[in-house]
């Protein structure tokens, strides 16, 4: 298997790899054009999500500056919206049901690392897919971490960090995340 194959598979891959880099370095150079966008018509902007992700519903809108790791494993629902500032590491796929609502400054991390030192030192990373589901709140600076699925219609309460999965119509809040 090569480094992409591994990586898109979870399993433990070298993120040096080169056809890896030139992924990244695609992804970065997207992002200088996209978030150089803001003042942009929708359509141009859409146009241009459409040129990076995976998947992108209709009405579904991300306001720049906007940052991922590779942005093909991305796939977003129809009418998802994303406010300024979101980040989402995407080594794995990240999907987003339809209806979601992502505040400003929103992280997503699907990107992991071994927990055992000695693995960590030798560079290997891995992911875990994150999924959140159709007509879910995400409030601004909430955090969601690798393998995280949140149910349909879930609340996420701004600044919280999401460490385990959210059932469907759950609020949850705070740091790690809970049912309040």
């Amino acid at each position: 298997m090569t480094e992409k194959q591994k990586m898109l598979a979870g399993e433990l891959y070298r993120p040096g790899d080169a056809e890896l880099q030139a992924d990244q370095a695609a992804a970065k150079a997207w992002m200088v054009r996209y978030n150089a966008a803001l003042g942009e018509t929708p359509t141009v902007r859409r146009n241009l999500l459409k040129e990076l992700l995976g998947s992108v519903g209709e009405g579904a809108v991300i306001r720049p500056p906007f940052h991922c790791d590779y942005g093909y494993n991305i796939h977003l629902g129809d009418d998802v919206f994303f406010n300024f500032n979101c980040v989402i590491l995407d080594v794995v796929e990240v999907r987003i049901g339809s209806g979601a609502q992502i505040g400003p400054a929103t992280q997503i991390y699907a990107a992991d690392h071994p927990r055992s030192a000695e693995e960590r030192r030798s560079g290997l990373e891995f992911g875990r897919p994150v999924v959140i589901g159709e007509n879910v709140w995400i409030g601004g600076g909430a955090i969601i971490l690798p393998g995280v699925t949140i149910g349909d219609d879930a609340v996420i309460g701004a600044g919280s960090v999401v460490t385990r999965d959210v059932a469907a119509g759950t609020t949850v809040v705070g740091n790690p995340a809970r049912s309040r």
